[in-house]
């Protein structure tokens, strides 16, 4: 193994008092999560370019709105797993080695397609939140706890966006 790589899997040094342990399955956990959101981004936004159809506006601007909360959520994921001494994505490359939520490629895809779609992603990021928060407090680690029940709490809002927008 190079001098590179060998630095790249060395836990950073911090102030934490999580044991190191925690600091890689938290952190492990959380640069996953990065990789779904950043995924769950890019499909919203492509969503949001690719609307039409009787409620364009109102979707596009739906769309626009949860992909700028979805946007908001990656500097924080990324910076808590800095924060605890844990090492993040790098490159695009990287998001589409680890993510969990699947791209969509489709020249055409139908509005009510589109949102029943990001639905079912963010209910899927959801689970993963939940994992991640339950085992952030196997680790005894309140404070990345606390900030994916906000985050959880955002995700909820925008299923429940896409159902009641779907719903008919």
């Amino acid at each position: 193994m190079n001098a590179a790589m060998e630095r790249r899997d060395v836990a950073l040094a911090t102030s934490t008092d999580l044991r190191t342990n925690a600091v890689r399955d938290i952190g492990g956990a959380l640069t996953v999560l990065l990789a779904d959101v950043f995924a769950l981004y890019t499909k919203t936004k492509n969503f949001h370019w690719h609307m039409s159809g009787n409620h364009f506006r109102d979707h596009h601007l739906m769309l626009d709105e949860q992909a700028g909360q979805i946007f908001a959520m990656t500097d924080d994921i990324a910076e808590r797993v800095r924060k605890i001494g844990g090492r993040t994505i790098r490159s695009i490359g990287d998001v589409s080695r680890r993510q969990r939520i699947l791209d969509n490629d489709a020249e055409y895809v139908g509005p009510e397609s589109m949102l029943t779609e990001l639905r079912c992603d963010n209910l899927q990021l959801l689970g993963f939140m939940r994992a991640a928060h339950q085992l952030c407090d196997e680790c005894r680690d309140v404070a990345t706890a606390s900030v994916l029940e906000n985050w959880i709490d955002e995700t909820e809002r925008r299923v429940w966006f896409l159902y009641e927008t779907t719903r008919g």
